[in-house]
């Protein structure tokens, strides 16, 4: 189901806003699909369903099975009408017409009518793959893949990225309504956390703030003692003395924006020296980045930033050794911050990454193969009304630290025997949402501590 926008006129005035900005962008007409729902093992159990991001942002509704065409600045919706059998399971729900007057379409049509409008317009690939046979079926061509498209296809994708890069006002208020709840979820898993829980009773408690005020994760929550497992999404491991809890939890709102907040704290509310230590390179780094930013700053030099700090931490600890700038260049640090140091933030959690590398690198930049550089999700110059993420992070992954051949390529700048002392360190990460502004940044999650001592603050907090 989805929320009606109703009488919020603010919404439909923005949206307005966006198809007449994108019609500046284009002369030819534009058809984007929602998707319909997914069954799970037989077909009247569906997953979770939420529309295409690039239809949402032009209709604000999220629809199932609906299509819009584009043109000239102009809004047509296509959609079925509910069936009796739809109303027996799900209630009432509207008529085409009265989403079509919440949304501010200028017509309403049956999807049936959508063949006759299909001439020479363009579209984005959906990744439903039924949706995407539909698409394909009645535009009667291939929808190139997002890394190589072609024609009318590229220059909408690129009109899209245009917009999307940078938020409006109505972006930007539902992306602090997701933060809030999400920094609401932390805490109330940092207060929650004790030894001989699971990591998914933690998870609960957190996902259970964000269902409470009526939104969804925006992504898998990733609540584990295993924080050297970037995307873990295993919740059956025991909290135990000694362990840290890595949770990167974020909601999104029910119009489809999203947050992505990242913390790390001690299963006893303590954490040790070791972990102290390697925490504070973490957050140096973190700060570093931030402090820097402002529009005009390539957020590749930001990761760069980043990944010196950690390699200058490390040395100071001696766990690397030499000197950082020569380290980060041979990227030693990657042994441990494998990862970019973050990525757009909009209405998906990595923001148009759909497109592949077109909305995430500038134009005429391509993915580096070194180790260091090969997962920067982002490399384009900051621009006010972006919102990125800055997440560095520490990990001993072991398939990395074990691998034969880095430790015989980097056996002259590790010190294996410090490192061993840091075997309660599995993985770490900070993450926080920041907007750039005109003159700077403004940390839109900066109401979550990322200092130890007022993480330790909170975790003792019962109240």
């Amino acid at each position: 189901m989805y929320q009606i926008a109703g009488n919020d006129q603010s919404l439909k005035d923005i949206l307005k806003q966006r198809r007449q900005k994108l019609a500046q962008l284009l002369d030819f007409p534009v058809i984007l699909w929602s998707g319909i729902p997914i069954s799970r093992n037989f077909k009247a159990n569906y997953y979770p369903f939420r529309a295409s991001s690039h239809f949402l942002y032009f209709a604000g509704l999220n629809l199932e099975n609906a299509v819009i065409l584009l043109k000239n600045g102009k809004l047509t919706l296509f959609k079925d009408n509910p069936t009796p059998n739809n109303t027996l399971w799900h209630g009432e729900t509207p008529t085409r017409e009265t989403i079509a007057r919440d949304i501010g379409a200028d017509y309403a049509y049956p999807l049936a009518e959508l063949a006759n409008y299909t001439a020479k317009a363009a579209t984005v690939a959906v990744q439903e793959i039924n949706t995407y046979q539909q698409q394909t079926k009645l535009l009667k061509r291939s929808i190139f893949p997002s890394n190589t498209p072609e024609g009318i296809d590229l220059t909408l994708t690129n009109a899209i990225i245009t917009l999307r890069l940078t938020h409006d006002q109505k972006a930007l208020t539902e992306i602090r309504k997701a933060i809030a709840v999400s920094i609401e979820a932390h805490k109330m898993g940092m207060r929650a956390t004790k030894i001989g829980q699971t990591e998914g009773q933690i998870r609960g408690a957190m996902e259970g703030v964000i269902i409470a005020h009526n939104m969804a994760c925006a992504y898998g929550s990733i609540v584990t003692v295993h924080g050297e497992i970037l995307h873990n999404q295993d919740y059956g491991h025991i909290l135990t003395s000694g362990d840290l809890l890595l949770a990167d939890v974020g909601a999104e709102t029910p119009l489809g924006w999203a947050s992505d907040i990242t913390r790390t704290w001690p299963v006893t509310g303590q954490f040790s020296p070791t972990q102290r230590d390697i925490y504070n390179i973490v957050l140096a780094a973190h700060d570093r980045c931030i402090e820097s930013m402002k529009p005009g700053v390539e957020y590749r030099d930001l990761h760069l930033s980043a990944a010196l700090t950690m390699a200058e931490g490390l040395v100071d600890l001696g766990i690397l050794k030499g000197n950082p700038p020569n380290l980060v260049e041979r990227d030693a640090h990657a042994l441990f911050f494998p990862h970019g140091v973050g990525h757009l933030l909009g209405l998906d959690v990595h923001d148009m990454e759909d497109l592949g590398d077109l909305a995430g690198y500038a134009s005429g930049r391509t993915r580096s193969d070194r180790f260091g550089l090969g997962y920067l999700r982002l490399d384009r110059p900051l621009k006010s009304g972006m919102v990125v993420t800055i997440e560095p992070g520490f990990y001993q992954v072991p398939a990395i630290i074990n691998n034969r051949d880095f430790r015989e390529k980097y056996q002259d700048v590790i010190n294996w025997d410090k490192l061993a002392k840091f075997s309660d360190v599995r993985g770490i990460r900070i993450e926080d949402d920041v907007l750039i502004t005109d003159t700077g940044t403004e940390v839109l999650t900066a109401d979550l501590p990322t200092s130890p001592d007022k993480i330790q603050m909170i975790i003792h907090d019962n109240c």
